[in-house]
């Protein structure tokens, strides 16, 4: 390495140091500077973690902040943290939003340090904070923002992420997360700072609420069920390590639903994750605890929250082979805009870019509104005349003037009273997903997801696609591809390709690529809708469609560069 960045890199390391207000950073980040004096190999891996870690910083945007935990300003820390904090506070000032701010927190690794730190900020900036009680629901979060009517909030989680990962996201007072031109206004704020010593830190003064909050959450939650409705419904429930249970638990008794049987071995809230390499429903293996306890129980559904609550999976039971069946995020997204539906609510049902259009099906034979925006609750609670949400990544809003933002909760609440809705006619989830495929078409989704160590793939991968277009997958034409950077009248502009395809096998089909705004992942939606004549054609229909969707993929990674 050359002297003269080397001699930068130890001065900015030694910085840093020195203003690193955390005992457990500090010893990391003085292991690291004196490994790097070692002449041989281990000062030569030591200065390949500094130049990384001390490469630029982690941005703030419209996620907020999200990364792996440790030292320096690439890694999620309490120096970030306390950034970031200052950075809003001045924002809220500036902007003359008001001056209270919730903070709430999952049980990750430091989540409740970053959570006071938080506080002390706000508190020293001359703002009022209101702390959560204990780590609770990202919904918890989100609805006591409004609630008590809060000019901003800030949750600190990194919701499904592995555990050495943290994160703070941030919401304003709508109780919707930050979208632009908030989020460059924060950014600009936190940039504006120098010296961590010049940030004011409050040793006190701080409000930690009650329990109160929470029980006006569980009433505002049971109200999305009709009371004195179906209740009888045996449901195996995880919260995956989280911090979901308690509260899920106590909504399901309020609401009069019988004890979910929880998953034992994930019941408490480890910020470890043990069981699972990565605490999302969606991973494979994540569910298998669930689907053992569910063996032995027999129940009608399997629920589980991811660890901050905010996103719900539902597997049913497979007829006559005794296995599950994990529902997509967009059949659950289908199935909840029907229960609405059906209970006549008003307004526009919502859903994502890359979610399946099935949505906007039932909204127009329902004669309601339909809005499609980009991915993320951030854009969909923003949809004119919300009543309904869903983004296919397991993200639910069915309550959107108590919490607007996702919530596993309620929408666990409200396939229970389908569930057992349909239980009392003899019926289940999976008949319902029949129904609305001889109604509407077999709406297939599938998802090509590839995860990588170098992110430069992900951006190499877009531009083959941008450079060189497919105009044929699976046999099905390429009539229109849109990239989505331009923008348009409907969208924002973001980094994605969309594409419009057409054959004889289909009546639409429909594929976006995008990187993962969250994770190192390529990301590519597909969907392929088909028309179901009678009953007896659903089976051979969802195999055709299965072909196709594995054909897509095949293609799709081979025109990308990719390996699935």
């Amino acid at each position: 390495m050359p002297q003269a960045p080397t001699t930068d890199l130890l001065a900015r390391a030694r910085t840093w140091l020195a203003e690193d207000p955390d005992p457990q950073t500090r010893e990391e980040l003085s292991a690291l500077l004196a490994a790097a004096e070692d002449p041989g190999d281990e000062g030569r891996l030591a200065w390949s973690h500094l130049a990384e870690r001390f490469a630029d910083r982690l941005q703030f945007g419209t996620a907020g902040l999200r990364g792996e935990l440790g030292a320096g300003p690439m890694r999620m820390n309490r120096a970030v943290v306390i950034r970031a904090a200052a950075g809003l506070a001045a924002y809220v000032r500036q902007q003359k939003l008001g001056d209270l701010v919730v903070i709430g927190y999952d049980a990750r690794h430091k989540s409740a340090d970053f959570a006071r730190d938080t506080a002390a900020v706000m508190v020293g900036a001359g703002l009022r904070a209101a702390l959560l009680p204990r780590p609770l629901p990202t919904p918890v979060l989100a609805f006591a923002v409004r609630h008590l009517g809060a000019a901003a909030g800030v949750t600190v989680t990194a919701s499904h992420n592995p555990p050495q990962d943290n994160g703070y996201k941030v919401y304003l007072g709508d109780g919707s997360q930050i979208v632009p031109p908030a989020d460059a206004g924060i950014a600009d704020e936190i940039d504006a700072i120098g010296s961590l010593s010049e940030v004011p830190l409050a040793a006190d003064g701080w409000e930690v609420l009650g329990d109160e909050v929470v029980e006006a959450y569980l009433d505002r939650a049971v109200s999305v069920v009709e009371p004195g409705g179906p209740r009888d419904l045996d449901v195996v429930y995880t919260p995956m390590h989280g911090v979901g249970r308690d509260v899920l638990l106590a909504a399901f008794k309020r609401a009069g639903f019988p004890a979910p049987t929880v998953v034992t071995e994930q019941a408490e809230p480890d910020p470890d994750f043990p069981t699972v390499a990565f605490p999302n429903p969606e991973e494979p293996g994540a569910m298998d605890l669930a689907f053992r306890t569910a063996s032995s129980v027999g129940p009608d559904i399997v629920i589980a929250n991811d660890p901050d609550a905010d996103r719900c999976a539902v597997a049913v039971p497979v007829a006559g082979n005794g296995g599950w069946r994990m529902l997509r995020g967009d059949d659950v997204g289908a199935l909840l805009g029907s229960a609405l539906v059906a209970k006549q609510v008003t307004g526009t049902l919502a859903t994502t870019i890359v979610s399946s259009t099935l949505l906007g099906r039932i909204a127009e034979a329902a004669g309601l509104g339909y809005a499609e925006t980009l991915t993320g609750f951030k854009w969909i609670a923003r949809a004119d005349g919300l009543r309904y949400g869903y983004e296919e990544a397991l993200g639910y809003c069915v309550d959107p003037s108590g919490v607007r933002d996702k919530d596993g909760i309620t929408a666990a609440l409200l396939v229970a009273e389908l569930a057992a809705t349909l239980k009392r006619s003899g019926r289940t989830l999976a008949d319902l997903l029949d129904d609305l495929a001889l109604e509407h078409g077999l709406h297939a989704t599938d998802q090509l997801s590839v995860r990588v160590q170098d992110l430069s793939l992900i951006a190499d991968a877009m531009r083959r696609l941008r450079e060189q277009p497919p105009t044929v997958l699976a046999g099905l034409t390429v009539t229109r591809a849109d990239d989505l950077t331009a923008g348009s009248a409907d969208l924002p502009a973001t980094d994605g390709l969309r594409y419009h395809l057409e054959g004889e096998a289909v009546r639409s089909a429909r594929i976006v690529v995008r990187p993962s705004g969250t994770e190192p992942k390529l990301k590519c939606y597909l969907e392929v809708v088909l028309p179901v004549p009678t009953a007896a054609d659903l089976a051979p229909v969802r195999e055709q469609a299965d072909r196709i969707l594995a054909a897509i993929k095949r293609d799709l990674a081979a025109a990308a560069g990719i390996v699935a």
